[in-house]
Formats: structure tokens, C-alpha cells, sequence
């Protein structure tokens, strides 16, 4: 095995002939505390966690992902408590990639080499800006690559040729696919078009390609592990939250049977 969790993260899943499972939960949600525990109970199944930094205009979100950072901004939540929850998630899941998503207005106001620095030592293997288009981000690109983390590029179902180049030659680690034209937690749609499109960016990009938006069922993993690397879900996992702010033992309990039957859905060859 490799220094890079990445790059292990997607050898491990093709050994035993399954897609990776990405999952997403938003930093400080519902609070810093309760969310080192939704995480670690995440990290038990995903093997790669997508750690929202939470952010007062998350545009490209959908009302439920939106909610999830107004409740984290409400408790409290800042950067420093994302980075010691980011050092929590790493040390009670030493194996699994981590990569820290949000907007760049949050890394901008840090200033990008102190952002890099401090996610890097609290354990992230990348981050995923989804607001800096590749002509803008030589100085984010720069001090991510000094500080040996992986800059990873979103492609979307209306990306040009030329776009979906770019974001093959300034990213690395893996290459988050958009399946829809919509926020986060929209339905998704009829996977033969995304199928597609993830081989033709595996070819030019020479990465890993996982697949986002939409996915909310078993059923939809099992058929987008088919053909992606990874399936990433993140509007349903926040959802266990939302709908158990009363009883955290409950949420756990959700969290952790959403989560299970996602990582089951992703052996290829399993039910669709």
C-alpha cells in the first residue's frame, strides 16, 4: 500500500469487486460533539468521508444539506471545530480517505496556505472547492499541492469537452460527477446518461470517478456501483439527523442503518 488513503481507498474497493461508498455529513451538525459521532458511526461503512464545512450560502445545496450548515453555524460551529472533528474522524478510522467540501469564500478567509496547513495536520487527503473554477485557483491549487492534498474537481452533465480536460489536468485523487443538473438532493434520473459520461472521464482523466446528486435508495447505488468507482450520498445520511434532532440515540441508529445498507448496495454483482 501507498501513503496515499485515496488511491488505497479505491485499490481496497476494486480487490473486492465494489464501488467505494463517499459519504457526506456536514461539520458541527447538529453540534461539534454529536457530530464527532455521526461521523465516526459514518466511517464505520463509508471509505471516504466528505466533510461539509459549513457555510452561511451554500448555493449549490439543497434545503436539506442548506439546513444541516444553518444548524452547525447556529451551534456554534467554526473552522477550528471542523479541523478537531476532521482529527477525530482520522483517528478512529485510520484507513479511511477523508476529504474536506465546501466553498472557497471559507478557505479564502483563512487564507489558503493556513487552510491547507490546518487541513492537512488535522488528517484530510483532499479538499473539493466547489465554487473556484480551474482559471481561478492557481493560488489554492498551489498551496494544496504543498501540502500533499488532493484537489478534487467537480465535472457536471453540462460540462464541455474542454472543461472536463481542465478539471483532468489541475485535479487528482478522484473526479466528483454531478449525475443531474440540480442541487444537492434532487431526484435523480436515468442512470444510462451518467454511465456514459463516467467512462468518458475515466479514459481522459486517468482517475477514479464517483458519482453524486441524487442517489437516495439502495436500489440507485447498486446501479451506479455498477459502473462508477464510488457513489456518493450525502442528502440522505444528513437527513437521519434532521428527522431524530430530538434523540441522538436515534439518530446514531439511523445514521448507522442508512449507512449499512448503502455499503451493502455497493458490491457489484448485488441486488439492483
Amino acid at each position: 500500500m501507498s501513503l496515499d488513503r485515496l488511491a488505497n481507498c479505491f485499490e481496497r474497493c476494486r480487490a473486492e469487486n465494489r464501488a467505494a461508498l463517499v459519504g457526506f455529513l456536514t461539520a458541527g451538525d447538529p453540534n461539534p460533539d454529536a457530530s464527532v459521532r455521526l461521523l465516526t458511526t459514518l466511517a464505520r461503512h463509508a471509505d471516504i468521508i466528505e466533510i461539509g464545512m459549513p457555510f452561511s450560502d451554500p448555493m449549490a445545496d439543497g434545503p436539506i444539506i442548506q439546513a444541516a450548515s444553518e444548524r452547525a453555524l447556529a451551534a456554534g460551529t467554526h473552522m477550528n471545530d471542523v479541523f478537531r472533528i476532521t482529527a477525530a474522524v482520522r483517528k478512529a478510522a485510520p484507513a479511511a480517505g477523508i476529504v474536506l467540501m465546501g466553498y472557497g469564500n471559507t478557505a479564502y478567509a483563512m487564507g489558503f496556505e493556513a487552510f491547507a496547513s490546518e487541513a492537512a495536520l488535522a488528517g484530510a487527503d483532499g479538499v473539493l472547492l466547489v465554487d473556484i473554477p480551474v482559471e481561478e485557483s492557481a493560488e489554492v491549487d498551489a498551496a494544496l499541492a504543498a501540502h500533499r492534498l488532493h484537489n478534487i474537481r467537480l465535472v457536471a452533465p453540462t460540462s464541455s469537452a474542454d472543461r472536463r480536460r481542465l478539471a483532468a489536468r489541475h485535479g487528482s485523487g478522484f473526479i466528483y460527477y454531478v449525475s443531474l443538473t440540480g442541487i444537492t438532493g434532487a431526484d435523480m434520473g436515468e442512470t444510462e446518461a451518467v454511465r456514459r459520461q463516467v467512462e468518458t472521464l475515466r479514459r481522459e482523466a486517468g482517475l477514479p470517478v464517483c458519482v453524486g446528486f441524487g442517489i437516495k435508495t439502495p436500489e440507485q447505488a447498486a446501479r451506479v456501483a455498477a459502473f462508477a468507482d464510488g457513489v456518493v450520498v450525502g442528502s440522505e445520511l444528513v437527513k437521519q439527523i434532521s428527522e431524530h434532532l430530538s434523540d441522538e440515540c436515534a439518530m446514531i441508529e439511523a445514521m448507522e442503518r442508512v449507512a449499512s445498507s448503502m455499503r451493502a448496495a455497493m458490491q457489484r454483482g448485488g441486488a439492483a
